[in-house]
């Protein structure tokens, strides 16, 4: 592989529509709540009902690759490729990861969220990052708020100490070590199963064996853990509203309640959950890795007025310096720039919403037009 080169130099401008300045954020207690308050409507263009036809997600068993079934293994390929080439979506059976420890990870997001919200903000999350809790993103944006709270932290396994563990300790106390250990164990699965699922992509699209693998053998992911508590106007809100993951590849373990939904062909289309399995779908990152073959697709969480429901999603993310670009053997031309996932998460934290058309506002944001550069300029001027 290529060095990983400098990120370019990028222009500041003013938050997008949607994102606000970082603030304190005025929190509540969603559990609480008789009624949904203003800022948690969202439009029907957005809060529409999801069809009643199911998402046809294939269950992909990922054991083919270490089993010899060279049969299994073309069959699930095409799988794969059929999947990530119309909507993104696929889940994995066959991945090793253990059925208790899964149980526990679950369990201790239901242990976090149902803590008294004083005690829970003692991890609040800084604005502009992506780690801590947060209630309904409010620290983020002042309408369409999702009605859920979310906790996330950063894993890596370069260092010698474990990243996740310690991150509990130094910020909730030495009565939060037991939990530490059980979600640093879990994003060491999830790392393992994330490199697999990369095999099978460079499978599917039939590039270098190895290529996908590699570049994320020292990735920075993200871990979050989410809780939809039950909503007494679910019709009026969502769970988590539309949008498309920035990162590269996302591992969502989702309890039994069910509520993700994706948009295909202009309807909502619920994701079953199938015991066992876990979800997986494209981000924008891996979009741009594959050329624009596989597709990062719209999807949102619905949620209840009678039972909580709680999902844990592991994003899978580049080191933060490395250069994303297909491999050599990507059909030309290219649809995106070089950048680095440093550069795009600062843009989706910062100054966009993140939605279908990212890859593209991002890319403009790379590299404006000359007048875009003055005005960004003036702006940032005239904000000091």
């Amino acid at each position: 592989m290529d060095a990983a080169q400098p990120p370019p130099t990028l222009l500041p401008g003013p938050p997008a529509p949607g994102i606000d300045a970082p603030r304190e954020a005025a929190v509540c207690d969603l559990r609480k709540e008789p009624k949904i308050p203003e800022p948690f409507v969202w439009p029907n263009a957005d809060a529409r009902p999801a069809s009643a036809d199911e998402l046809d997600v294939p269950v992909v068993d990922v054991r083919v690759l270490r089993n010899g079934d060279a049969a299994g293994l073309r069959r699930a390929a095409a799988q794969v490729a059929a999947a990530c080439a119309t909507h993104g979506f696929f889940q994995v059976s066959g991945h090793g990861v253990d059925a208790a420890l899964a149980l526990a990870a679950l369990d201790g997001a239901s242990d976090f969220f149902r803590l008294p919200l004083a005690e829970k903000r003692r991890a609040r999350r800084v604005p502009g990052t992506v780690s801590g809790y947060t209630s309904a993103h409010a620290d983020r944006f002042a309408s369409k708020l999702p009605w859920k709270e979310t906790l996330s932290f950063g894993f890596h396994d370069r260092g010698v100490t474990p990243v996740v563990a310690d991150y509990f300790t130094s910020t909730l106390g030495p009565d939060f070590e037991p939990m530490g250990r059980v979600y640093q164990k879990y994003c060491e699965e999830m790392k393992e199963l994330s490199l697999t699922i990369m095999e099978l992509l460079e499978l599917s699209l039939g590039v270098e064996r190895g290529y996908y693998r590699e570049f994320f053998a020292d990735s920075s992911s993200i871990m979050r853990c989410n809780y939809y508590p039950p909503c007494p106007e679910p019709e009026r809100t969502l769970g988590t509203g539309p949008h498309c993951d920035p990162t590269a590849l996302t591992i969502l373990l989702q309890d039994d309640v069910g509520g993700l939904e994706v948009l295909v062909d202009g309807d909502w289309r619920p994701v079953r959950p199938v015991p066992g399995a876990m979800v997986i779908n494209i981000g924008d990152t891996f979009m741009a890795l594959s050329n624009g073959r596989y597709k990062s697709c719209l999807h949102r969480a619905v949620v209840n007025q009678r039972q909580e429901r709680r999902s844990l999603a592991f994003f899978l993310c580049p080191r933060e310096d490395r250069v994303v670009r297909p491999p050599p053997s990507a059909a030309a031309p290219r649809h995106y720039p070089d950048f680095t996932w440093a550069d795009l998460i600062r843009f989706t934290q910062r100054h966009y919403r993140a939605d279908t058309r990212t890859l593209d506002a991002f890319t403009r944001w790379l590299a404006p037009p000359a007048d875009a550069t003055s005005t960004a300029t003036a702006q940032e001027a005239s904000s000091c």
